[in-house]
């Protein structure tokens, strides 16, 4: 009984990380879908949006708005990194993998130009800092505030998807690009949209694992290995699955770092393995005329 005690803290932080993967995922799916690009400057703009953040706090700015303007500020910026992207549309994916990948490295270099090399701190607010008692168990409240976050944000993402006609534009276009085209939907218009909004989404998960995770210029590639993995395991195109596999990694993660920390980051592959052995497709992917 002591042991499943001792476990749960780990557990619930291995949920709160995994909802946050699950949120960068699901920026980095719609994107994927959509533009049929992968891109590869995601892990980049998740680190953006931390250090914009710093940097509006630091302007005295409360913490709520820096969390919602930072965001905003970084999905501007995925704006003009799509606009950028538009020439590589229908052409060899090769192009848009390397413009993708050396608009990482660029946005890597100007955050040490701009913020330094050294590890940042995003303050909390004072609300959310210490720790409560919670069924007789002591959890930090800032790891709660996180959770609630990513959930937040997770549904009202898929609210918006299922619920709004631009939802719908945006699954449509993730189906099939030329139909929406057909449909009189101005594509050039749907795709600025859904870059600034996965861009947005990656901001998000930045702020709120800053604190967990300092905030360091490199911080990127640690969140969008799990993200890619994340839509393998879930199923590609599955929101759901997405957040589902999230959650199973952070849980991973989250145990094997509290219990063997030189098995954390092997554990997610092991795991992606294990499971694309028995079920190719992902958790919630679809069959294929391809499989038996």
């Amino acid at each position: 009984m002591d042991f499943l005690f001792n476990l749960l803290p780990h557990l619930l932080n291995g949920v709160s990380l995994g909802l946050l993967f699950a949120l960068i995922a699901l920026g980095f799916m719609l994107i994927v879908g959509v533009m049929e690009v992968i891109n590869l400057a995601h892990g980049s703009l998740f680190a953006l949006g931390a250090y914009v953040a710093i940097t509006l706090m630091g302007w005295k700015l409360s913490y709520a708005i820096a969390f919602l303007l930072a965001p905003l500020l970084v999905g501007a910026f995925g704006m003009l990194l799509e606009l950028c992207m538009r020439r590589t549309y229908g052409k060899d994916p090769l192009y848009g993998l390397l413009l993708t990948f050396g608009a990482a490295l660029v946005i890597e270099e100007l955050i040490r130009v701009a913020w330094g090399s050294n590890e940042k701190q995003l303050m909390v607010p004072e609300q959310f800092s210490g720790a409560m008692v919670v069924g007789g168990l002591l959890y930090a409240k800032y790891r709660l505030f996180a959770c609630a976050a990513a959930v937040g944000m997770i549904l009202l993402l898929w609210l918006f998807l299922e619920k709004t006609p631009y939802g719908a534009m945006i699954k449509a276009g993730a189906h099939d690009s030329e139909m929406v085209r057909a449909l009189g939907i101005n594509l050039p218009k749907l795709r600025l949209f859904v870059f600034a909004l996965g861009t947005a989404l990656a901001a998000v998960a930045g702020i709120v694992m800053a604190p967990i995770w300092g905030v360091r210029p490199h911080m990127g590639v640690d969140a969008v290995v799990p993200a890619f993995l994340i839509i393998v395991l879930g199923g590609v195109g599955s929101f759901w699955g997405a957040v589902v596999a999230g959650i199973m990694v952070g849980i991973v993660v989250g145990l094997t770092g509290a219990y063997a920390s030189e098995w954390s980051l092997l554990s997610m592959y092991l795991l992606l393995i294990a499971l694309v052995t028995f079920r190719a497709r992902g958790l919630f992917g679809k069959k294929t005329a391809l499989e038996n």
